[in-house]
């Protein structure tokens, strides 16, 4: 008789997880190892285990919303949060050391001269940026770092190439507010594996935000000052939310003080402008204020009503100014939103610069500049900015005139203001499109890209400061002008084809060499202006393209 033999087992398959990583894919180029150290690239770990996939959930509703809004459900104040706005004993954090007045902040990129500049520059702030003002190369992203972590501990100086040396000889300096870039943003020179072992692009935001905090937040502490932050694109209090708990755990995980992290939020998009009270609630005990983001608000509508009929047509780009109805509404709001919370109220750039060798664009810029500045502090703005340091003085004392010797105005109440749904959506300007509107769009559109693909990130065009927002309103007016079937005043219809004309004159007219990128400019132009689908931002897909190095 024979045993049977017992069948042949097989172990139970096992899945090994293994802890969250970040690899850095981009080449390390001089010094770069001090800013992406071990402990660096361990806590930006951290941040992307706890808060990557609801950076995505929060993209996503993005998308919902602005699908919403496509197919007529216009944005109104929100009925699940009237408590918040109806409760009228809450206040937020407020100013930290040294931004208890900011009646002028200079913005500009991060590089060692530009940052040098800005330090120099008698601003009381300087909004260091990391998003619009800056073309996100690999060298910009670190260097950046770099820049401000020496800035901060006095050790930055730069020598050109031709061979000006430059240092920062301010007794004082402005306080650093440094701008990460917004949720919707990737670096793709790291890459974030999470525990299930699914590989994905960083977060631009968490790189950004983790990189400048983790080096700088208790050097500028022992300096008197703090890690403040301007959030850029919000959309929702729910994003707020996100970036508050970002900033609970960063102070937890190196042991500084709850609500030492002060954020200024940009008020940009039109799902924000319907829940400023709902952002500020969500980062109470994290925030300074608001900040009326001029450009991108106006991209912003553009976006959410392209498709939605001749009515949401705005005109020429020129006369989309700050006293239209809807940019009056919409400011007059954070002002009043602000102050009942005891937050500051920053106000926007105006886009006209000076001209060291054109005395005649320099006055033209300063005119504009003391009517926008004057318009903002008579309406209770307790700051601006400006991007350019000789525009410093014009600023400064048009808000001297109103503020005299306090620091803000946040006791004004704006008890006169009221704001609808209506007012916010009233789009009716009543003025043409005209011929060289639509020129100058693409002009401006080109001309911008090319420098951005070159690692240029704030470029003056036409005597205007031109960044990534500006851009984009120059792009979407073109897509939706073609897309809505408008004319110019002249009769002529705005066609791909008419278009096309003057892509064709901007390339022959602008100076060209060697190493310029006008073609790959012209191209992300024309995907982003004259595609049947409209890119989110003009930027993705170029960054991709002709930004991201091989390690």
């Amino acid at each position: 008789m024979t045993t049977p033999t017992a069948p042949p087992t097989t172990a139970p398959t096992q899945t090994i997880k293994q802890g969250p990583t970040l690899e850095v894919t981009g080449p390390l180029h001089d010094r770069f190892d001090e800013i992406l150290t071990p402990e660096a690239l361990a806590f930006l770990t951290e941040l992307h285990h706890r808060f990557a996939a609801r950076r995505h959930d929060r993209l996503a509703d993005r998308m919902r919303r602005r699908f919403e809004i496509g197919n007529g459900h216009d944005p109104r104040f929100r009925d699940d949060t009237r408590h918040i706005r109806d409760d009228a004993a809450w206040q937020v954090a407020g100013a930290g050391p040294g931004l208890e007045d900011r009646r002028v902040e200079i913005t500009g990129p991060t590089d060692p001269k530009m940052t040098i500049n800005a330090l120099n520059s008698g601003a009381r702030v300087w909004l260091a940026d990391q998003e619009d003002a800056t073309s996100p190369t690999w060298h910009n992203v670190i260097g950046g770092q770099l820049s401000l972590r020496d800035a901060i501990r006095g050790e930055l100086s730069f020598t050109s190439p031709e061979g000006k040396r430059y240092e920062v000889t301010a007794e004082q300096t402005p306080t650093i507010v440094m701008r990460p870039r917004g949720w919707h943003l990737t670096e793709k020179h790291l890459n974030f594996i999470d525990r299930t072992g699914r590989s994905m692009a960083a977060s631009g935001s968490l790189t950004d935000f983790g990189l400048y905090f983790l080096h700088n937040a208790k050097a500028l502490i022992s300096s008197g000052r703090g890690p403040y932050f301007y959030i850029a694109k919000l959309e929702s209090s729910e994003e707020a939310r996100l970036w508050d708990d970002v900033f609970t755990f960063a102070e937890e995980y190196v042991g500084i003080p709850h609500g030492t992290i002060r954020a200024t939020v940009l008020i940009e998009t039109l799902p924000a402008a319907f829940e400023m009270d709902e952002i500020l609630y969500e980062l109470r005990d994290h925030c300074a204020g608001l900040n009326a983001g001029r450009w991108d608000y106006i991209f912003s509508i553009i976006k959410n009503y392209r498709g939605r009929g001749a009515r949401f047509v705005l005109p020429d780009r020129s006369e989309v100014t700050m006293t239209v109805p809807f940019m009056r509404a919409y400011t007059e709001l954070l002002v009043k939103t602000c102050h009942r919370r005891g937050a500051f109220a920053i106000g926007g750039m105006s886009a006209s610069i000076p001209s060291r060798r054109d005395p005649e664009v320099t006055a033209i810029a300063l005119e504009k500049v003391a009517a926008d500045k004057k318009r903002e502090a008579n309406d209770g703005f307790d700051g601006t900015w400006v991007a350019h340091p000789d525009l410093i003085p014009t600023a400064q004392a048009e808000f001297d005139a109103v503020l005299g010797d306090r620091a803000n105005q946040v006791d004004r109440q704006r008890d006169d203001v009221h704001v609808t749904a209506e007012d916010l959506l009233n789009l009716q300007i009543g003025r043409p499109i005209t011929a060289q509107g639509v020129r100058d769009n693409v002009s401006v559109g080109i001309r911008y890209i090319e420098a951005w693909i070159r690692g240029l990130g704030a470029v003056a065009i036409d005597n205007l400061m031109e960044d990534a927002a500006t851009a984009e309103i120059s792009r979407s007016q073109v897509w939706q002008w073609i897309h809505q079937d408008r004319t110019t005043e002249n009769g002529t219809r705005i066609t791909p084809e008419y278009v096309e004309g003057l892509i064709a004159e901007v390339l022959a007219e602008v100076p060209r060499s060697e190493s310029d990128r006008f073609e790959d400019a012209a191209e992300v132009f024309r995907e982003v202006s004259l595609g049947t689908e409209f890119p989110a931002f003009l930027t993705l897909s170029a960054y991709s393209r002709f930004l991201v190095e091989e390690g």
